[in-house]
């Protein structure tokens, strides 16, 4: 299973900074750019939803899930 971060897109589309995120949602650079890399295990609801009010946007925004293979179970098998 593969979690996708999106924050570089959309610093861009928002036009800000790393630094001025980092600064507004109170983590170092460093960490959000770990978090920005995806080298993380997890994250916090209280920053993402600091991340989610600086950049006017959604949690699914920010990350989506894309499945390694089909799913092991389907509708049919319950």
């Amino acid at each position: 299973m593969a979690v996708e971060v999106h924050l570089d897109k959309l610093l861009v589309e928002k036009k800000m900074t790393s630094r001025a995120l980092a600064a507004f949602v109170g983590i170092t650079e460093q960490n959000l750019s770990l978090l920005k890399s995806g080298k993380v295990k997890g994250i916090r609801f209280d920053t993402l939803a600091k991340i989610c009010e600086a950049l006017q946007c959604q949690p699914g925004d920010i990350i989506s899930w894309k499945p390694d293979s089909p799913p092991a179970v389907s509708d049919d098998t319950l």
